[in-house]
C-alpha cells in the first residue's frame, strides 16, 4: 500500500514538474541574459574608465601647453617692456646726437671765425705782424703760445665732439639693433603662442570627444543596469510563481496521496472485518471417546494462536514499510540494518573514524578559508601590474576585474560568482564606513578588493591593468561586502 501511494505522489509531482518546466525554461534564458547583459555592463564601465584615462591625460597635456602658454606671454610681456625700454633710449640717443652735433656746430663756427680773423688780419703774415706789434721777445713768446693753445684747444674740442658724435652714432646703432632682435624674439614668441593656442584648441576638441563618447557609454551603462532590473525582477517574478505552483502541487500529491491512503486503510479494514466474521461463525467442534461433544474453553487462545498462524503461513517477513523482506539465503555472518539493508562491515566506518575524518575536514576547510582579509590583500598585491583581459580569470595571464577578485578569493577556498553584478550578493554586506581589508567594494559594473586606507587593488582596464588605486570612492559605491 505504502508502495502505491509513493508512486502515486511521484506521478503527481512529475506532472507538477511538467506545469512548471516551461516557467523555469523561461527563467533559464533570462539568467544567461542577465549574465551577457552584466558582462556588457562590464565591459561599458571598463571602456568608460579608459575613455576617463584618456581625457585625463589629455587634460593634463592641456595644463602642460597652458602653462607653456603662460611662460610665452610673459615672456612676450618682458619683451614688451624691453622693446619700450630701447624705444626710449634711441630717443634718448638721438637727443644726445643732437645736442653733440649742434655743439660741434657752434665750436665749429667760432673756430672758424677765430681763423678767419687770424688770416683776415695777416694771413701767412700774422705771425710777422704779432713779432712787429710785440715790445719785446717775451710778449711775442706768449702771444705766440695763447693762439697755439688756442688752436691746440679748439683742436682738442673739436675732436672730443666728434668722438661724441661717433659715440652716439655708435651706441643709436646698437640701440636700433637690439630693439631689431627683441622684436624679433617677440615676433617668434607670439609665433609660438599661436602654436600653443593652436594645439590648446586641438586637444579641448578631443576632450569633447571624449566627454561625448564617455556621455554616451553612460547611457549605454543605463541603459544595460536598467535592463539587468528589468531581468532580475523578470527572474524574481518567475522563480515566485515556480515555487509557489511546486508548493501547490506538491500539497495537491499529498492530499491526493492521504484520500488514496484512507480509501486503502477503509477497504483493508472492511477486509478484516469480513474475514474476523467469517472466523467467528467457523466452529471448532471435539468429539470424546463416547461421541460426546467436548467444550473448548481456550477458543479465544486457539483462535488467536491461529490467526497468528494465518499471518505468517505463507512464510514471508514484511519490514515496517509492508515490503517483504528476502531472507533467503541470510546467514549469521551477514546483518542487516533497520531498512533491510545488508551491512557490510568492511566498509562501515566506525563512529571514532568518521568523527576523525569529521575532523580533519573540518580542519582542512578551517585552513583553506582562515585566510584574513590581510592575507587576501597581500596575495592580491602580489599580482599588480598584470594585464586586464576582458572576460579573463588568470591573476598573470590576464583577467577583468570580476575575473580578478573570483580568482583571489578562491585561493582562500572563498567561491564567488563570475560577474561584478552578482558579485554584489556575496557574502555580507557592511557600510563603507565599517570597511575592511579584504572586504569586496562592489561599484555599478566593476569591484575591487579594499586595503585598508581608503585604497583598493582592482583590475582597472586595459591601459593600467591589475592596479592600486588611493580613492575607493572615486565612484559611487553600491555595495561593500564581507567575505572572511
Amino acid at each position: 500500500m505504502k508502495k502505491r501511494i509513493v508512486c502515486l505522489t511521484l506521478a503527481l509531482l512529475m506532472s507538477a514538474t511538467q506545469v512548471v518546466s516551461v516557467s523555469a525554461s523561461r527563467e533559464d534564458e533570462l539568467r544567461e541574459e542577465q549574465a551577457i547583459t552584466s558582462q556588457q555592463l562590464d565591459a561599458t564601465y571598463s571602456r568608460m574608465d579608459e575613455l576617463a584615462y584618456a581625457k585625463s591625460q589629455l587634460e593634463n597635456e592641456i595644463s602642460e601647453l597652458d602653462s607653456n602658454l603662460v611662460s610665452v606671454m610673459v615672456s612676450i610681456d618682458t619683451l614688451k617692456g624691453d622693446i619700450d625700454n630701447k624705444e626710449v633710449d634711441i630717443i634718448k640717443t638721438k637727443q644726445d646726437l643732437a645736442k653733440a652735433q649742434k655743439a660741434r656746430d657752434k665750436q665749429y663756427e667760432s673756430m672758424k671765425l677765430r681763423i678767419q680773423a687770424l688770416y683776415e688780419q695777416g694771413g701767412d703774415a700774422a705771425w710777422f705782424q704779432m713779432m712787429l706789434n710785440s715790445e719785446d721777445l717775451s710778449e711775442l713768446l706768449t702771444r705766440a703760445e695763447n693762439t697755439q693753445q688756442m688752436y691746440e684747444q679748439d683742436r682738442k674740442n673739436l675732436d672730443k665732439y666728434v668722438n661724441t658724435i661717433n659715440e652716439v652714432n655708435n651706441l643709436k646703432t646698437q640701440y636700433e639693433s637690439d630693439k631689431a632682435e627683441l622684436e624679433e624674439m617677440k615676433a617668434s614668441y607670439e609665433q609660438q603662442s599661436y602654436d600653443l593656442q593652436c594645439q590648446i584648441d586641438q586637444k579641448k576638441s578631443e576632450s569633447a570627444d571624449y566627454e561625448n563618447e564617455i556621455a554616451y557609454a553612460q547611457q549605454q551603462a543605463t541603459e544595460y543596469a536598467n535592463l539587468l532590473a528589468e531581468q532580475t525582477a523578470e527572474i524574481q517574478r518567475l522563480e515566485a510563481e515556480r515555487i509557489a505552483a511546486e508548493e501547490e502541487a506538491r500539497r495537491q500529491a499529498e492530499e491526493e496521496a492521504a484520500r488514496q491512503a484512507a480509501e486503502e486503510e477503509a477497504a483493508a479494514k472492511a477486509a478484516e472485518q469480513e474475514q474476523d466474521s467469517e472466523s467467528e461463525d467457523e466452529e471448532n467442534i471435539e468429539y470424546d471417546e463416547d461421541g460426546n461433544e467436548i467444550e473448548n474453553t481456550d477458543d479465544a487462545d486457539n483462535e488467536s494462536d491461529e490467526s497468528d498462524e494465518s499471518e505468517s503461513d505463507d512464510g514471508v517477513e514484511y519490514d515496517e514499510n509492508g515490503d517483504p523482506v528476502d531472507n533467503a539465503g541470510a546467514s549469521d555472518d551477514v546483518e542487516y540494518d533497520e531498512y533491510g539493508n545488508v551491512i557490510d562491515s568492511d566498509n562501515t566506518v566506525s563512529p571514532d573514524d568518521y568523527e576523525s575524518e569529521q575532523s580533519s575536514d573540518s580542519d582542512s576547510s578551517s585552513s583553506s578559508s582562515s585566510g584574513s582579509g590581510s592575507s587576501v590583500v597581500d596575495f592580491a598585491t602580489q599580482f599588480v601590474g598584470n594585464p586586464y583581459v576582458w572576460g579573463g580569470t588568470s591573476l598573470t595571464g590576464g583577467a577583468d576585474c570580476s575575473g580578478f577578485t573570483q580568482s583571489v578569493y578562491a585561493n582562500f577556498g572563498v567561491s564567488l560568482p563570475r560577474t561584478s553584478y552578482e558579485q554584489q550578493n556575496a557574502g555580507t554586506e557592511v557600510s563603507y564606513a565599517d570597511a575592511q581589508p579584504g572586504d569586496l567594494i562592489c561599484y555599478g559594473g566593476h569591484v575591487a578588493i579594499y586595503m585598508g586606507n581608503g585604497r583598493i587593488v582592482h583590475a582597472s582596464n586595459s591601459v593600467d591593468g591589475i592596479k592600486i588605486s588611493d580613492n575607493a570612492a572615486y565612484r559611487t559605491i553600491v555595495s561593500v561586502r564581507r567575505l572572511v
